[in-house]
């Protein structure tokens, strides 16, 4: 019978249930993705211990025992870069 029922495709209903459920696939992939993100990011080395030095402590215990000096320091800062 033409023009009778609804096979989930025909006029508005389909469309909305398919763009609804697109953007809910969409939702939860960037709620996992900020997750992963916020649970990675860190100060610490990737090790997972966290009484492990960061480089910049090491590199600052070098410079106060006198290993290095103040300009291998300052080159060393920039190589590493921010301080977290």
């Amino acid at each position: 019978m033409m023009g009778y029922g609804w096979d989930g495709w025909e006029g508005w209903g389909g469309g909305f249930w398919m763009l609804g459920g697109l953007l809910l696939m969409i939702g939860v992939i960037i709620v996992v993705v900020w997750a992963v993100m916020t649970v990675t990011r860190t100060g610490r080395p990737p090790t997972g211990d966290p009484s492990r030095p960061t480089p910049h402590e090491i590199l600052r215990e070098r410079f106060a025992r006198g290993e290095i000096s103040e300009q291998e320091f300052e080159q060393a800062k920039k190589v590493l870069g921010p301080d977290r």
